[in-house]
């Protein structure tokens, strides 16, 4: 009776295991699944890398343009006083010839 209860019971597990086991086939497309997976992370991490140039490139010439902007409005408060002095002036030279 023990006998039959081991091999039965052997049975079970053999069985059992077995059934858990995974093909190869079922293991290579795993290994196919995770193939693909790494390479689409890969794919992934160069394009945030491309992103990442582009904002950098992007930040510097957001960098460069605020400094023409600078320059530009230096140049214009420049001028304005200049037409300001050029105003007063004739504006002086008008009185000037009024009076006589």
């Amino acid at each position: 009776m023990k006998k039959i209860a081991l091999r039965a019971s052997a049975l079970v597990l053999f069985v059992a295991l077995a059934a858990g086991c995974a093909t190869t086939s079922q293991l290579d497309d795993v290994k196919a699944t995770a193939d693909r997976a790494a390479a689409d992370a890969s794919a992934a991490a160069s394009a945030a890398e491309a992103a990442r140039a582009a904002a950098d490139r992007a930040s510097q010439a957001a960098a460069a343009a605020q400094v023409t902007a600078d320059e530009a409005m230096v140049v214009a408060i420049e001028a304005v006083a200049c037409c300001e002095a050029n105003r007063e002036s004739m504006e002086r030279m008008f009185q000037k010839s009024m009076s006589k």
